[in-house]
């Protein structure tokens, strides 16, 4: 027997190189030096001829509105269709990680972590600026009316909402299941393993994960570019401090800083907390609004806002306009949004992956789709409503100010203007909007660095100097496209930037529904293997296998310690798994037997055998400590623990304990697995799978 101290095995039969040989970390150049290259060359670009860089920006976005305009529409309808299809289907109990596997964060962190990398400080500006511009000057009806009013908060609900959630949750769960079911990268080229096998180690794996880092770095740069410019208006109206590029390049530097410090830190410590006390204090600044306010007007509005979405949300999702000519009303906003989503998807995908390990399909895509989603309600009802409310009550200067407005956010800032204490109000939507920028910077930095690295394990990260790297470059991405043309700039480039990536997405879904269609197959083998392993077990007589049912008894109701269990594994499991190998072996299929040790350091014993398919099967015993249950008059004392031996497989474990079994047993359940896993295959071969 060969002994190799690792990690899981991956689905070829592949086997991680050991841990102490090699660096947690090493950058993929294939990835690392195009985007770089690419992001650089912009900025360089931006800063020496800025008005080269606005004139290209708005033609490329002409022709893009003019000839994917649809493109962008269709495909954000049918990635909500087939991630709500997902999450109520038969797939939607599968696992984002092995069977035994329990999710990481407590919900509470969770929902608290998705939200704030996934929405960043633009939030809370357009959801003053979005509502009142739509109420004004709406699409396709008249302004200023009560229907416009109604819509006009819809809008912005629908344009922040779950169609754009729906992009987050389907890369999501596609990073998620490749990387901690199927043991591959967690990168976006996991995602094409079904369609191109191991070629995704070669140039199509690099040039997709090169088009997700290019998007996340101009979608996380729109962000802060907006969230920077609107603080700096800010700070302006609270403290007097100008306006202007000196402002917004201090701005990017301390945020940069922050967010450098808490990539840095990981997601434990720093984003986790920062993500936390950035979601309490945005709430604190909502209520503070609606009870401040006309609250009984806005709880009416919130509930009039939830049953228009659900009336006015199918002809949306489908709206282009068609016979209607709204100017360049799809470019500045439908378009912009879904085209920024996109940009943001491989981003907030894997950050997603990275803190869902555990969950299942269904809880992923109802936490996804409602979480977030709640929270923007209440956020955009609250300020989309008290802004429509000021302007509909005759408050002349506040409409004037918010119609005439340049930046997004001089809408919030005269709002406040209109509620008490308005110094300490502003300095606290400040402090929210530094922190929405340093969570979205943090969050991508370390994705950035994670996406152009080669990572041991999915649980690694990039080595620090490169998430400080991608921190200063979308930095200095930022502050160059602002140069070339402030806001607007920003929004091209974002809806230039979304188009490769969106062909992506498509490929995504489809190797993702290949995926869990072969998981479909395998279940359906277990089940239908089941009568042949109950009836076709070994019935010649055998000493080792003939024990009187009180050893069996004896067996479930003894909880052995880690010695007992150490010369179990060398008196019947490894004898019994080497015999099962040395019979595959000498039927001409290539099987071997190694020991091996899981991320939490316990031993384990792994049987594999290359039956000639692309997944191989895979029989793991794995030791487990676990406390010693109460029933059978055992009861717990403090730290009393036992081991069991579970049997995992390539899906992870089973859930049942071999501790105690003969070795005719033990060679007996490792046909019956075997058996299924070739039933799987013939099914997955029969689809076309």
């Amino acid at each position: 027997m060969s002994t190799d101290t690792t990690g899981p095995a991956g689905p070829a039969g592949h086997v991680d190189p050991d841990p102490s040989g090699e660096p947690p970390a090493r950058i993929n150049l294939p990835v690392f030096v195009p985007s770089a290259v690419i992001a650089l060359a912009v900025t360089v670009w931006c800063v020496a001829a800025p008005e080269h860089a606005l004139s290209t920006l708005e033609s490329v976005v002409a022709w893009v509105s003019t000839w994917f305009g649809w493109f962008y529409i269709a495909l954000t309808t049918a990635v909500l269709v087939f991630v709500i299809y997902l999450g109520f289907s038969r797939y939607g109990s599968v696992r984002l990680g092995p069977e035994h596997s329990k999710p990481e964060f407590s919900t509470g962190a969770w929902a608290a972590m998705l939200f704030a990398a996934g929405i960043g400080t633009d939030l809370m500006f357009f959801a003053v600026y979005e509502p009142v511009t739509q109420y004004l000057t709406p699409p396709s009806i008249e302004g200023g009316t009560v229907t416009a009013a109604r819509e006009a908060t819809v809008w912005t609900l629908f344009h922040y909402g779950i169609s754009g959630w729906g992009m987050y949750a389907l890369m999501g769960m596609a990073l998620a299941y490749f990387a901690y079911r199927m043991h591959l990268p967690l990168a976006v080229r996991s995602a094409l393993f079904p369609l191109v096998g191991k070629r995704v180690d070669g140039p199509i794996g690099h040039t997709v994960d090169t088009a997700a880092v290019i998007g996340t770095i101009f979608g996380v740069a729109t962000s802060l570019g907006i969230g920077v410019v609107s603080l700096n208006v800010g700070l302006n109206v609270v403290f007097g401090i100008p306006q202007g590029l000196a402002t917004q390049t201090a701005l990017i530097v301390l945020a940069v800083a922050i967010a450098t410090v808490s990539a840095v830190s990981g997601i434990e410590k720093g984003i986790k907390r920062i993500s936390q006390l950035n979601v309490l204090l945005a709430i604190l600044l909502a209520v503070f609004v609606l009870v401040t306010g006309r609250t009984a007007y806005l709880l009416n509005a919130l509930v009039l806002n939830v049953g228009d979405y659900a009336r006015l949300f199918p002809d949306m999702t489908m709206q282009t306009f068609a016979y209607e000519d709204t100017g360049d009303w799809m470019s500045f906003w439908t378009l912009f949004f879904w085209a920024w989503w996109i940009a943001w998807a491989a981003f907030v995908g894997l950050f997603l992956a990275r803190i869902s390990r555990g969950r299942t399909i269904k809880q992923f895509v109802a936490g996804t789709m409602i979480i977030p989603f709640s929270y923007i309600l209440m956020w955009v009802t609250i300020f989309g409503n008290a802004a429509i409310g000021e302007i509909r009550s005759g408050n002349t200067d506040f409409a004037e100010a918010a119609a005439e407005a340049v930046d997004p956010s001089e809408g919030l800032w005269s709002l406040l203007q209109e509620y008490p204490a308005f110094p300490v109000v502003a300095s606290l939507a400040i402090l929210v909007g530094l922190l929405f920028y340093v969570t979205s910077a943090d969050s991508g930095a370390l994705v950035m660095g994670n996406l152009t690295s080669r990572l041991r394990t999915v649980n690694d990260d990039a080595t620090s100097g490169l998430r400080v790297f991608w921190a200063v470059v979308t930095g200095a991405l930022t502050l160059a496209i602002l140069a070339a043309g402030n806001i607007y700039a920003l929004q091209y480039a974002t809806v230039i930037v979304g188009l490769p990536f969106a062909f992506v997405m498509i490929v995504v879904m489809w190797g993702l529904y290949r995926a869990l269609a072969v998981e479909g197959h395998m279940v359906d083998s277990r089940r239908s293997a089941l009568p042949g392993a109950l009836s076709s077990r070994t019935t010649a007589p055998d000493p080792r296998r003939h024990v009187p049912w009180q050893a069996r008894m004896r067996r479930v109701m003894t909880f052995p310690s880690g010695e007992r269990v150490e010369e179990f594994v060398s008196s019947v499991v490894v004898p019994a798994l080497e015999e099962v190998a040395e019979e595959l072996r000498e039927q001409g299929v290539g099987a071997e037997v190694v020991s091996v040790v899981d991320e939490h350091g316990e031993g384990a014993i792994e049987l594999t055998a290359d039956v000639g398919a692309e997944l191989a099967f895979h029989y793991k015993v794995q030791r487990r400590t676990v406390p010693i249950p109460a029933y059978g008059g055992w009861a717990p004392r403090g730290n009393d623990v036992y081991c069991r031996l579970e049997v995992h497989l390539r899906d992870g474990g089973q859930d049942y304990d071999v501790m105690g079994y003969t070795q005719t047993q033990l060679i007996d359940d490792v046909l019956d697995q075997y058996e299924r896993h070739l039933e799987f295959l013939r099914r997955a071969d029969g689809a076309g799978l």
